[in-house]
């Protein structure tokens, strides 16, 4: 891809990445997945078109609220790039506080038949990954985010 301006951009744009490295040096989090229990795969293979036929999105934060009367639910309304709201519920407020996902951009599928929930409209579902610490009962739930350089909805393959 060309930038615009020519060759000035690129050293500008160089010289600014340069300058931002010699700043802030880049500290690698370590993490150890050694006590994690992952579920097995699943064994029944899903065809390339049904697959094909899921719709996923990137997808922006602009507003999360517990439901009330609900002790799980979060109700998220979001920018899917196509100028109207969509509301999403999810089941996991055992593992986020609605302040913290403000301004997120994460991972849904949006093409999935409207549910009702605690008297609310869902229509979709965020992504998220699940996983059990060994010898424990205890599961940790992390909605998959991606880069907020990521427009919403930008289609995700």
């Amino acid at each position: 891809m060309k930038t615009l301006g020519g060759s000035e951009a690129k050293k500008s744009a160089s010289s600014a990445t340069e300058a931002s490295a010699q700043e802030a040096p880049a500290v690698e989090e370590k993490i150890d997945f050694s006590n994690v229990k992952i579920e097995p795969l699943f064994e029944e293979n899903v065809d390339f078109e049904t697959f094909s036929k899921s719709d996923f999105r990137a997808v922006k934060v602009k507003e999360c609220v517990a439901v009330p009367k609900s002790k799980k639910l979060l109700q998220f309304t979001l920018d899917d790039g196509t100028g109207t709201d969509r509301t999403i519920l999810s089941g996991i407020h055992a593992f986020y506080e609605p302040e913290e996902l403000v301004g997120k951009t994460l991972v849904a599928i949006t093409n999935l038949p409207p549910r009702a929930m605690m008297g609310i409209e869902s229509c979709g579902m965020l992504l998220s990954a699940v996983n059990n610490l060994k010898d424990s009962e205890d599961e940790e739930l992390h909605l998959l985010m991606v880069d907020n350089h990521i427009p919403a909805g930008a289609k995700l393959y």
